[in-house]
């Protein structure tokens, strides 16, 4: 009895397998470099969220600070860190400029820097977009730093948000939103 019962669960277990193969979505494909793809898109099996962004220059017209995004990779994402948009979604000046040309990485934290990694980054005033992408993109469990630098801090007080979104690197990325990041500028009291 005990016998034929272990059987019928066997045989049961087998088509369920089966029916879960016909009915499951194409497998995940890894791809070069250790991306992760599904139907010709790369993209994050975990995605970065981590993210701290500092400055140490933090009142208004300062100058020659500069803002820092880090961003802790996980230990099995799926892909390397491909590029990060960095976004200004609110703040009272609308109006302050980067160097984009300035912009730089590392792998570790601000103060605690570890080698430098590759960036290209663009700037567009007009959307408040910054475009950065790592030809060598981190790798998997690394924190990489990128150090912003504005031409000086904006000319009104307030809490500036910026949204980081992360692309994994490979053909046809797919972003992942990383996080709000929010910057607090203030105005020097005179005693």
């Amino acid at each position: 009895m005990r016998s034929r019962h272990r059987g019928f669960r066997f045989r049961l277990l087998a088509a369920s397998a089966v029916a879960l193969a016909l009915w499951a979505p194409a497998p995940l494909a890894p791809a070069a470099a250790g991306a992760t793809e599904l139907r010709e898109q790369t993209f994050f099996l975990r995605a970065p969220w981590k993210l701290r962004w500092r400055t140490y220059y933090s009142t208004v017209f300062d100058r020659g600070g500069e803002y820092y995004v880090t961003i802790e990779m996980p230990e099995e994402p799926g892909a390397g860190l491909g590029a990060l948009e960095i976004r200004q979604i609110s703040g009272a000046d609308w109006r302050f400029s980067f160097d984009d040309s300035r912009t730089r990485a590392f792998l570790g934290q601000p103060r605690r820097e570890g080698p430098p990694v590759a960036v290209q980054a663009s700037f567009n005033d007009a959307s408040r977009l910054f475009r950065i992408t790592f030809p060598s993109p981190p790798s998997p469990g690394q924190t990489v730093t990128v150090a912003l630098r504005p031409w000086s801090n904006p000319s009104s007080a307030d809490v500036y948000q910026f949204s980081v979104v992360a692309f994994p690197a490979g053909p046809n990325p797919v972003a992942q939103q990383v996080g709000i990041a929010r910057m607090s500028i203030y105005q020097p009291v005179d005693f």
